[in-house]
């Protein structure tokens, strides 16, 4: 990537960097409070979270996620830390993971060397394994399961014994097409071998903060919960704190879905206009789109214009025509770039 950074930053408007999904908006006054209210902590925290925080977090999940039935919850140190550690955790032998996905999975089974197999989104189709990854929205594409998908994979859990793990983190950002739905919510409260990963990083710009949550399955949450006492995995009490204000309120997360759906909209239209075709894309902070052409002459093409992007090969194989664009960057950026884009044509 570094060439075509380089070449992104030579353009006399300079670069906008949209390669990385890291939120730029400002985390939230109240949020921003709670956080420099608690400063003040000298002792440990527990792994478990702190009773209004666990109150919070069961609060969210009941009312948001649509989660029924027996469930535990448990703070993470954002959610990236979790998937690359849980196939350790549960000493997983065999882990699957989407074919076009976030490489944290695949290497999170290399660090515990499980044996790791890249799957299609069809849970029939699938081999048996310990533990299985599932990501809707999608981290590059966008893309939705459908309920039909999601009872699958519920049905794959059950009939294997194999524990899935779904990363919903995107799940508050719908665009188009189906609303995404927790696979809580489909399970109509039995939640044996399902754990729903969240993070705050996106719902509520808290990237900073190092903050997420999993919500399921109460013996494997427990199994989880032991290992990450003794390792230490603490979530500090200031942003447990934090948290337990965020996710109390959904209207911050309302007017973030509302800036991100603008800023598609607005490069989305240039970059159909250039000849690129939208696939997916139905909620999430990316557009994922294609040329037909290999993914590094789509960055090339686009660095030009100091626009950098994500090449899909990053995500496997079978993204290699692609690429991914985050609304990660503000207004006037996304303004900026979608302007370029129409001005080369």
């Amino acid at each position: 990537m570094a060439p075509y950074g380089a070449r992104a930053r030579e353009h006399a408007g300079g670069i906008i960097d949209l390669s990385q999904g890291t939120p730029v908006d400002a985390t939230p006054e109240f949020i921003q409070e709670e956080l420099k209210a608690s400063a003040n902590s000298p002792s440990y925290p527990v792994t478990i979270g702190t009773p209004e925080l666990r109150s919070a977090m069961r609060n969210w999940a009941t009312n948001v996620l649509g989660a029924s039935g027996e469930f535990d919850v448990l703070p993470t140190i954002g959610s990236k830390e979790l998937v690359a550690w849980l196939p350790s955790i549960l000493q997983a032998k065999t882990v699957l993971y989407p074919k076009v996905a976030y490489p944290t999975y695949l290497v999170g089974s290399m660090i515990h060397q499980s044996a790791n197999i890249a799957v299609e989104i069809d849970a029939t189709t699938w081999p048996k394994s310990d533990l299985a990854w599932i990501n809707s929205p999608s981290n590059p594409t966008g893309r939705v399961h459908s309920a039909s998908e999601l009872e699958a994979v519920i049905a794959y859990a059950r009939e294997n014994n194999s524990i899935v793990a779904s990363d919903e983190c995107y799940i508050s950002f719908p665009a188009t097409g189906p609303t995404p739905v927790s696979i809580l919510k489909l399970a109509q409260g039995n939640n044996k071998n399902l754990i729903a990963v969240h993070s705050m990083s996106k719902r509520s710009n808290l990237a900073g903060y190092r903050a997420g949550l999993i919500v399921g399955d109460p013996e494997v949450i427990a199994t989880i919960r032991e290992v990450r006492k003794h390792a230490g995995m603490l979530v500090p009490l200031p942003i447990q704190k934090a948290m337990t204000v965020a996710l109390g309120d959904e209207s911050h997360v309302a007017t973030q879905a509302k800036r991100y759906a603008a800023r598609r909209e607005v490069l989305s239209a240039a970059l159909v206009e250039a000849g690129f075709q939208i696939d997916f894309s139905n909620a999430g902070l990316y557009v994922w789109c294609t040329r037909n052409e290999d993914s590094w002459s789509s960055v090339s093409w686009l660095a030009d214009l100091g626009i950098l992007a994500t090449p899909g090969i990053f995500y496997g194989t079978a993204g290699a025509k692609h690429i991914r664009i985050a609304m990660t960057a503000t207004d006037d950026q996304i303004s900026q770039a979608a302007a370029r884009i129409m001005k080369s044509l």
